[in-house]
């Protein structure tokens, strides 16, 4: 039996004349823990689509849970669970209608479902609330519910679209986890997110962007990927104009704006820091700090999604 829980050889998808998914390959291993980043309209959910069986692919070959994406739909879906971003359980109905509705959607069978069901209370922490209504839980309580809905079955697999979006932080950290214990047991966990600070929970991670695999790696790996620039974080007023005057000073690789602050990335950010407050300040910026910082996640994005743009504008022109 291959290593892999899922593989990819040159998936894509096509809707017309657009290109959605363009030539992906990757393989995750099972048991790991693989996060799918990427902006809306990348490509992920049309990618989590085909590789749940959801959607016929346009070109290209792959397995989940071994089984082949393109003749083996049916066996795919059997094989994993799947939990979306939206709440999807019934929300006039109680914790236990709900496991036992999604029982017989599963085709657990009658000798096994007693066990699931309180397999699943005790791994939601809802063993309390078995009676209460779905809809009166909180929303981190939904979400283990939820969880605990798509692994009934005991899947292979589990994909995971942006589980924890619009919980509070704790609930949050609960949630990932029950992810950990999850993989530790050898389920393969394929989640989406576009919070940074659970893309550094996962063990490796994909960037999709316009239908293409930008970058694949671990959280360090990415980040170090970085480590040969050096980031600068700037602190001003009027934050957006600042970022086109300091992006055109000698010594700045790139430019970007996060939050009220610009990251600049540069080759010797010590040598660069004083010049730079003195460009911004005589441009009439008033300037806060200006600091070295060391490279996250968001800067790794922001630059990859950048240079990717600037390629793209450039092959433009090229062909033009």
């Amino acid at each position: 039996m291959t290593g892999f829980a899922v593989t990819l050889r040159d998936l894509e998808r096509r809707f017309g004349d657009f290109v959605a998914v363009n030539r992906i390959s990757l393989d995750v291993a099972r048991g790991e823990i693989f996060g799918f980043l990427g902006p809306n309209g990348a490509g992920k959910s049309t990618t989590i689509r085909m590789l749940c069986g959801l959607l016929e692919p346009s070109g290209g070959t792959g397995t989940v849970a071994g089984f082949d994406i393109l003749t083996q739909r049916e066996e795919i879906k059997r094989s994993i669970g799947y939990m979306s971003q939206k709440f999807s359980l019934y929300d006039d109905l109680t914790v236990e209608e709900n496991l036992d509705f999604y029982s017989g959607i599963y085709g657990i069978p009658r000798a096994m479902k007693a066990e699931r069901k309180a397999w699943v209370l005790e791994m939601a922490e809802l063993q309390e609330h078995r009676r209460s209504m779905t809809g009166m839980l909180p929303g981190g309580w939904k979400q283990r519910l939820s969880l605990g809905c798509a692994l009934l079955h005991e899947p292979q697999v589990l994909f995971l679209d942006e589980p924890t979006s619009g919980v509070d932080p704790l609930s949050r950290r609960t949630f990932w986890d029950l992810i950990y214990q999850l993989a530790s047991r050898g389920v393969t966990v394929f989640v989406t997110t576009h919070y940074m600070e659970e893309a550094e929970y996962c063990d490796r991670l994909g960037l999709i962007y316009r239908g293409e695999l930008a970058a694949l790696g671990t959280p360090t790996e990415m980040k170090g990927r970085l480590m040969a620039d050096q980031i600068l974080s700037v602190s001003c007023d009027r934050a957006h104009e600042a970022l086109g005057v300091a992006s055109r000073v000698e010594g700045v690789r790139d430019a970007a704006l996060f939050g009220r602050d610009i990251h600049l990335m540069a080759e010797d950010a010590q040598a660069l820091a004083p010049h730079l407050r003195r460009v911004l300040e005589k441009a009439g910026f008033l300037v806060g700090t200006v600091e070295r910082i060391t490279p996250s996640l968001e800067d790794v994005f922001v630059s990859l999604i950048e240079a990717r743009d600037r390629s793209d504008g450039a092959q433009q022109e090229f062909e033009a």
